[in-house]
């Protein structure tokens, strides 16, 4: 199950990437770099911080294949899919759940610390958008707007709790998942931001 989610994740993340790289008049080769660095960043930084090396998304060919036809299907009916903007929307904050959550499992499973666990959760959730955004020379979105890290850090806490009290860890990974979905999605909704400063 967590290889079938974590399939998904990769596949919603790289049609957000894929799409902020046409936005940006990339070639279809930069098109398919943008996709394949947001789906499997997130994934890569998590493996070499829990000491899985060379990264298992680097490893199995359906990691590289799934983010290149997304890629591909976007570049080609971008159109289309810029117009299903609230379902792109939608299926950020699904990807968002599912990589917080596979993130925080995975590191559980090396026997990572409670609090290190939801950290490399919440990198794995956060951390293709935020290359994306770098290689397309802006300040990543996660540190200017939006609920999204904290949104993802809660979802993580329930993992980490979950496993604390010896839940069963399934039920309770697409619990938090739900979570960080929902609270990703009421954000957008209600245009829910975290405070910044004042102006100097």
């Amino acid at each position: 199950m967590l290889v079938v989610l974590d399939l998904i994740g990769v596949a919603v993340f790289a049609a957000s990437g894929a799409l902020a790289a046409v936005h940006a008049r990339l070639d279809v080769f930069g098109v398919i770099v943008l996709a394949a660095v947001t789906a499997l960043g997130g994934g890569v930084v998590r493996d070499v911080l829990i000491g899985v090396t060379p990264p298992s998304t680097l490893r199995q060919w359906p990691y590289l294949l799934v983010p290149a036809v997304v890629a591909l299907l976007v570049f080609r009916w971008h159109p289309a899919v810029a117009r299903l903007r609230r379902g792109v929307q939608l299926l950020d904050a699904l990807g968002l759940a599912l990589f917080a959550t596979t993130g925080t499992v995975a590191a559980l499973g090396t026997g990572a610390p409670a609090v290190t666990a939801a950290l490399v959760g919440v990198i794995t959730g956060v951390g293709g958008g935020m290359l994306r955004d770098v290689l397309l020379n802006e300040v990543p979105t996660v540190l200017r707007r939006e609920i999204y890290a904290l949104a993802a850090a809660g979802g993580a806490a329930v993992v980490v709790a979950g496993h604390r009290l010896g839940l069963p860890s399934g039920p309770v990974t697409l619990a938090a998942a739900a979570l960080v979905a929902t609270v990703r999605v009421l954000a957008l909704w209600r245009h829910w931001n975290a405070p910044v400063a004042g102006h100097l």
